[in-house]
């Protein structure tokens, strides 16, 4: 369904994207930061979700729609902006300690997991959404994935979106790593109160810097 020698071109080419430092992995890392192993894990998820859902509709051709529709373009880039200036403001009135959580006894338990349950949720959802709200990465599918399609072979949506899930799975290991990886450092750091101030005001950083990137970016 594929030419084998464009698809390992576009291999290396994916694991060059996903090993380099991007708003995708930025956003990972500071929601490790913020909260934990399991929240970086589940933003990675998030995010690998939304890149599955931007695959998909660029084998329907619908995200060619951004090429002809610039308001729709800039709608979502200010929206996605707004979200990031949301969870800046979050993060920087943030007092909470990583590991707060009620006692295991209420319950039997159950408060304590469910507030496990409903924290790896939200930073599922903020990957998700946060990803989904960035037209940059909607405008990226169109241009990068076709240069490994062969029109020859027939299926073009067929092939579009193995390279798209291809590119999902690669993402998720790598992104995966890195929020676990940063959750786990967040996590020894906490210890300190003032340290984990300092790190809620990085994260808050980090959302705005990401926020000013995607105002100030352009569809090309």
């Amino acid at each position: 369904m594929v030419d084998m020698s464009l698809y390992a071109a576009f291999l290396v080419a994916a694991l060059a994207l996903c090993l380099s430092p991007g708003p995708d992995m930025m956003f990972i890392v500071a929601m490790g930061g913020r909260g934990g192993p399991v929240a970086g894990v589940m933003a990675a998820f998030g995010v690998a979700c939304a890149m599955l859902v931007h695959s998909v509709a660029a084998a329907l051709g619908l995200s060619a729609l951004f090429t002809t529709l610039p308001t729709l373009y800039h709608v979502l880039r200010w929206a996605g902006a707004a979200y990031l200036l949301y969870l800046a403001v979050k993060a920087f009135r943030d007092r909470s300690v990583l590991g707060d959580e009620p006692d295991e006894g209420d319950v039997d338990g159950s408060s304590a997991r469910g507030t496990r349950r409903h924290a790896m949720r939200r930073a599922f959802w903020q990957g998700a959404i946060t990803n989904l709200l960035n037209p940059k990465v909607i405008l990226f599918n169109v241009a990068f994935l076709p240069q490994f399609v062969d029109p020859s072979l027939g299926h073009v949506p067929g092939q579009l979106l193995l390279l798209g899930i291809t590119l999902v799975v690669m993402g998720f290991v790598w992104d995966g790593f890195v929020g676990l990886l940063s959750g786990r450092l967040s996590a020894l750091l906490r210890r300190s109160a003032r340290v984990n101030r300092w790190l809620n005001i990085v994260s808050g950083t980090v959302f705005t810097g990401l926020a000013v990137r995607l105002v100030a970016s352009s569809p090309k």
